[in-house]
């Protein structure tokens, strides 16, 4: 029997999961929580072997949790279930400590794999990303390609260059602080510098330079 805590900021998402793994004969759900910290409260009287995880909750996020669960309790096995399809919070997340990374998308016989893999001690990332991954690998360009890296006329640090790329691509300040596990107030820090250091307007404007000068590709 796998003992399974559900920790989601969404009530509606953990009745949902509950009801749905509940049928699994192999699976005991012995506990639930809103965030990272009222899981690390209640976990001394509800031991868990795995913790069914979101990245996006108050209090204590999924990469934050996942970073004292490994010192707190090391022998809970970590899966992520959630939204975001983007391979580096993977590799975060794995970094940190988790065993697994599962979409709430998937069917729930997939995730219920998730939870079997990551119990007996393996890793398991889904389908989606996998194959994700598989791709870039292998329609990765080969070394006889040279590839013209991107200037970077105005100093911009590597977090600022990536939240440069985040606001070319559309994001709002709310989703890409949720996409690199920060604040909106440590986002709007690092526009204001880009803006202060390229002397641009506005983000649009930014942009736009960005582009020109080639920081943007």
């Amino acid at each position: 029997m796998i003992r399974l805590f559900l920790v989601d900021d969404h009530t509606i998402m953990r009745d949902g999961l509950r009801a749905l793994l509940s049928r699994e004969a192999d699976l005991q759900i012995v506990g639930e929580a809103s965030h990272g910290q009222e899981l690390l409260d209640r976990l001394p009287a509800a031991p868990a072997d795995v913790v069914l995880l979101d990245l996006n909750m108050p209090v204590l996020d999924g990469l934050a949790t996942t970073q004292r669960l490994r010192i707190e309790f090391p022998q809970v096995k970590i899966l992520v279930l959630s939204m975001l399809l983007h391979e580096r919070y993977v590799g975060q997340l794995f970094g940190a400590g988790a065993c697994g990374y599962a979409l709430k998308n998937d069917e729930i016989n997939e995730l219920v794999l998730a939870i079997q893999t990551v119990a007996s001690g393996r890793q398991y990332l889904c389908n989606e990303l996998s194959l994700r991954m598989l791709d870039k690998a292998l329609l990765g360009v080969g070394p006889e390609v040279a590839i013209k890296p991107a200037s970077n006329p105005y100093n911009f640090s590597r977090r600022e260059t990536e939240v440069l790329h985040l606001l070319a691509d559309g994001l709002t300040t709310s989703e890409i602080a949720d996409k690199l596990f920060t604040s909106k107030r440590t986002i709007e820090t690092h526009r204001q510098n880009m803006l202060e250091k390229s002397q641009a307007r506005n983000a649009a404007a930014l942009i736009k330079l960005a582009m020109t000068q080639g920081v943007l590709q």
